[in-house]
């Protein structure tokens, strides 16, 4: 969510694989993980086909914890973090990067932030340092604090107050489908509660969530596991751990009365939809056949829903298919399984709604034919690998993992979990998670085809 450019095994080692292996259509990435004594844990993927590496540090801590009243804290506070140290000045870190050939960024989740880089492998001790120096201290002052404050103000003007839907898909929804403030608040944040944020909240957020045990360093590419953990060591290794405050429990389970809302949008052109079902807990046996539904009913143009309502009725004018902010695969916490769509204004919620209760249906009491089932866990497989192709990316998944799952080495188990959903699986997730009563509605039309009474949710005054 930031807006910027856009000879062995050490002591501790848990796992490693030699080399890059192939086993038919299975890619098994090496993976080698180590925790240092203050806690950073450190996941290395060898992989010598380009002399880059690419960096992930992963904090377990996103818009989830942040405090209340303080709406959108952790996304900026993933700014301030780009704002200098005493050591590194403001401008240094992205001066260092990009200087010496590479690119980076950053991002805020409901369950962690992380920070990515991908460069020439010449270039990973200064990217370390750096990494390490903001993670012991940040230059923490009035300037900085309101500079970032603007920023993410703006960042919200343009990307939701000025924009037609307004990110309804990803923000209203959860603040509709879920009761817990933890899960339902808005992550980018009221005006009132950045403004309020101060550098006492700035100073506590980074002692309780940014110590080197709540993180993971993730690298990825040119270098081998010894390397990496020597390096890590090195640079990390003197930071010591904080404390870090235990989680709150946010756990949900499944909604029991279907929920329906109503928007104004004053930008909208044509009405819109979002419907959200809350997805199983991650690490369930019903993950992956989730995942697979997902993708038979609304991943791509041949999906269900698509054909279904989009090319057979003609009653969607586009698909999309959302985790919430993030993927099948990476949450902590509850999240939802959301499809969204602009639809003809000769149409409607309820008509769309029907169109895919019956798609659902459908899988939930024929199951699916062994061809198609074929094909939507071949293309889930090939947008899983796709997702690890690029040494940063790579270094992002295995160290979101690590931090999300306890353990890299999921990413050579998923593809085996979505090979093993079946047609009895697809029926039986449908059934228990895609109900109508469990799901969240949002039907935003434009301003002109609701009451005059009617706010227009997206002419707010900031």
């Amino acid at each position: 969510m930031r807006l910027r450019h856009l000879a062995l095994l050490l002591a501790g080692l848990t796992t490693t694989s030699a080399a890059l292996a192939a086993d038919g259509d299975r890619w098994t990435l090496p993976v080698a993980v180590k925790k240092l004594d203050n806690g950073l844990t450190v996941v290395v993927s060898e992989d010598h086909t380009s002399p880059t590496v690419g960096v992930s540090v992963v904090y377990h801590v996103g818009m989830r914890l942040e405090p209340k009243n303080r709406t959108g804290f952790a996304h900026l506070f993933e700014h301030l973090m780009f704002e200098g140290t005493p050591n590194a000045k403001e401008g240094v870190f992205d001066r260092v990067i990009t200087g010496g050939g590479g690119r980076n960024n950053g991002s805020t989740r409901a369950d962690f932030t992380n920070y990515i880089e991908v460069a020439p492998v010449s270039a990973l001790e200064p990217i370390l340092w750096l990494e390490a120096d903001r993670m012991k201290t940040l230059d923490f002052n009035p300037t900085t604090l309101k500079n970032q404050q603007d920023v993410v103000k703006e960042e919200i003007r343009v990307n939701v107050k000025n924009q037609p839907y307004g990110g309804f898909m990803w923000i209203d929804i959860g603040q509709q489908a879920f009761q817990k403030w933890e899960n339902n608040h808005d992550g980018y944040g009221s005006f009132q509660d950045l403004e309020n944020a101060s550098l006492e909240d700035v100073a506590a957020f980074h002692r309780d969530y940014y110590g080197p045990n709540n993180a993971v360093l993730g690298l990825a590419g040119d270098i081998t596991p010894e390397q990496g953990f020597a390096l890590a060591q090195k640079y990390f290794g003197g930071i010591p751990a904080r404390k870090t405050p235990a989680a709150p429990d946010y756990r949900e389970g499944l909604n029991t009365k279907e929920k329906r809302v109503v928007q104004s949008d004053a930008l909208a052109q044509v009405p819109a939809i979002a419907v959200g079902w809350k997805m199983p807990d991650r690490g369930s046996k019903d993950q992956a056949p989730m995942a697979v539904l997902g993708a038979l009913l609304a991943d791509g143009d041949a999906s269900r829903f698509y054909q279904g309502t989009v090319k057979g009725r003609e009653l969607a004018l586009n698909m999309e298919l959302l985790y919430g902010l993030t993927s099948e695969w990476e949450y902590d916490g509850p999240t939802l399984f959301v499809v969204n769509a602009l639809y003809k204004p000769s149409s409607s919620a309820d008509a769309l709604l029907k169109a895919f209760d019956e798609e659902i249906a459908k899988v939930a009491e024929q199951g699916v034919d062994e061809a198609t089932l074929k094909r939507v866990k071949t293309q889930l497989l090939a947008n899983w690998y796709n997702g690890l192709e690029t040494f940063i990316d790579r270094a992002d998944a295995l160290a979101k993992l690590q931090t999300l799952w306890g353990d890299a080495r999921v990413v050579n188990q998923i593809p085996g979990w979505i090979e093993g959903v079946t047609s009895a699986d697809l029926q039986r997730v449908a059934k228990t998670y895609l109900t109508p009563a469990s799901r969240t509605v949002i039907d935003r039309k434009p301003a002109a085809m609701l009451a005059p009474a009617a706010a227009p949710a997206a002419a707010k005054p900031n």
